[in-house]
């Protein structure tokens, strides 16, 4: 299904009020989720980043154990997301020279009753803050853009690929 909106909203009840969505009676089944987001920035500063030379240390790095840890954090800090524990959480950085940016890319991966789309985007959005905080001494007009889903697996809804 690669609808983009859904209807009934899951996670308010018959009176609209927001509810964390019972899915006590849903199905084990193996459910990975992908996600990208960009930092652009200043030629230097994306040569910095990949020549290891930023001030505060290995960028790269940093930024990839804290998008894990974002991932691990995704029901603290979401409202009504459940806890759920994650079996893979990847994050890589692709540079791009040319546009002065990165591309984060995390995947992530449970056998559970619910999805890993919000650990994914959690983990994209906590790699781009960290790469923000690591270098804006040097750079604090980076952006960030393009944070989206890409790929979704499993669960009811099956297969979901980005256009």
């Amino acid at each position: 299904m690669n609808s983009p909106l859904k209807s009934p909203l899951s996670h308010l009840n018959a009176r609209g009020e927001a509810h964390m969505v019972d899915v006590s009676e849903k199905a084990v089944t193996s459910r990975t989720a992908t996600a990208e987001g960009f930092v652009t920035m200043a030629p230097a500063t994306l040569d910095m980043i990949l020549d290891g030379t930023a001030p505060k240390g290995d960028v790269l790095a940093t930024a990839r154990i804290a998008g894990i840890m974002g991932a691990k954090k995704t029901s603290d800090l979401i409202p009504l997301c459940h806890p759920l524990a994650l079996s893979k959480v990847t994050v890589d950085f692709t540079p791009d020279r040319e546009n002065a940016c990165l591309r984060v890319e995390a995947t992530t991966k449970v056998d559970g009753k619910t999805g890993v789309e919000m650990e994914a985007l959690t983990a994209v959005t906590v790699a781009c803050l960290t790469l923000y905080d690591m270098c804006k001494a040097v750079d604090r007009a980076m952006s960030f853009s393009g944070i989206r889903l890409i790929e979704k697996t499993g669960g009811r809804s099956g297969t979901f690929r980005a256009p």
